[in-house]
């Protein structure tokens, strides 16, 4: 089954989308993950999205591939005259299967405008190891509060 969400994100913002449930036996994977700025054409933007597995407590535009809680990233440059668009991405980290919540973050490098997101996850019964395993790894990788 896939299950779609769509939302807009002003410069800076975090948005969180609500996966986990009690016993965490839902397992969730990227397959679609698509942006647009939000007045294309007519407004100049570079907007950076990316998805985590964690809360983030900064938002900004730095890709880090080494960074174990990113799950994609994607990147769209819009010029202020219609036809000069550039997309990079997005890059999906396929094989990662999530049970918990997820967080999406935008940052706009040129003029702070917001941007679009398309999200679809395919989801998947997973046995109660499986769910174990995941969620303890989401665990591993979320620092606990000071």
């Amino acid at each position: 089954m896939i299950k779609t969400f769509r939302g807009r994100l002003d410069d800076e913002e975090q948005e969180k989308i609500r996966l986990s449930t009690k016993k965490g036996k839902i397992g969730y994977k990227i397959v679609k993950f698509q942006m647009i700025g939000a007045e294309p054409g007519v407004k100049l933007t570079e907007s950076t999205m990316k998805i985590f597995k964690v809360e983030q407590s900064t938002v900004n535009s730095i890709i880090d591939f080494s960074d174990g809680n990113l799950l994609a990233a994607g990147y769209w440059a819009g010029k202020d005259t219609s036809g000069n668009t550039d997309t990079i991405g997005p890059i999906i980290f396929e094989q990662e299967v999530f049970n918990q919540d997820i967080f999406i973050t935008h940052h706009d490098a040129a003029t702070g405008e917001a941007c679009n997101y398309y999200l679809e996850l395919e989801t998947s019964p997973l046995t109660d190891n499986a769910a174990a395993v995941s969620t303890l790894r989401d665990i591993r990788l979320n620092p606990a509060p000071e």
